[in-house]
């Protein structure tokens, strides 16, 4: 797994909008959240996708970039984010055995889908916290990422003596 303090892997992220970020440079200068999850179908994962949609304005007035990345068809993640109406990057057809390895993230036996991962990334692209789960629980929600955060920043911008 990941640790805190290491960078982010460069990763290229396919998305619903035929776009290729490449993380963590697609977030320059900003806090990022990288949700990694199964997908569309599982109840578990859509609940904090829509946690952060409704919470997307205040992330996006808090510097915060969120990107959602499952292994979802690109016209099964686009139907996903046209009926929750979420306002973020939204991944799609992501190789899981890649990202796995790159993440270090868990998946099923056959890797056809992620297990639950999450990452809070700093604005120069190392990683503040990584929450990894063998199963579809295992989540923070975004008021507990914006309030990560905004901890880590008041931190560095207290004077030291």
């Amino acid at each position: 797994m990941l640790s805190s303090g290491s960078p982010f892997p460069r990763l290229s992220l396919s998305t619903t909008t035929g776009e290729e970020p490449v993380l963590p440079s697609a977030a320059p200068g900003s806090y990022a959240v990288i949700l990694v999850h199964r997908g569309s179908w599982c109840r578990q994962c859509v609940g904090p996708l829509r946690s952060f949609a409704s919470r997307s304005d205040t992330l996006v007035a808090e510097n915060i970039t969120t990107v959602a990345s499952p292994a979802d068809s690109r016209s099964t993640a686009r139907k996903t984010v046209e009926e929750l109406d979420i306002p973020l990057a939204a991944g799609c057809e992501a190789c899981v055995p890649q990202v796995a390895e790159a993440l270090e993230c868990y998946t099923d036996p056959e890797m056809r889908f992620f297990h639950s991962t999450d990452l809070v990334l700093d604005p120069k692209g190392h990683i503040l916290r990584a929450v990894y789960s063998p199963g579809a629980v295992g989540r923070l929600g975004p008021h507990r990422r914006d309030g990560f955060v905004n901890s880590r920043r008041s931190s560095t911008a207290r004077p030291t003596s």
